[in-house]
């Protein structure tokens, strides 16, 4: 079950909605203004799972 997130046309609201299918992506409202005008915003997200990063490339790197 993704989360998406939206940018209202009429507002400029950002959001997120839990669209459980993508039928169900239609008819998503801007739940400030109640806008049926919204758009699809590009998400980022994080895929670290355990440890953290210094951000380095080296730590990708060899050793040897």
């Amino acid at each position: 079950m993704p989360i998406y997130e939206y940018v209202c046309a009429q507002c400029g609201h950002k959001f997120e909605k839990l669209v459980l299918s993508a039928r169900r992506a239609k008819g998503i409202q801007c739940p400030e203004c109640g806008s049926a005008s919204v758009d699809k915003a590009i998400s980022i997200f994080s895929g670290a799972a355990g440890g953290a990063s210094t951000g380095s490339a080296s730590n990708c790197a060899p050793s040897g």
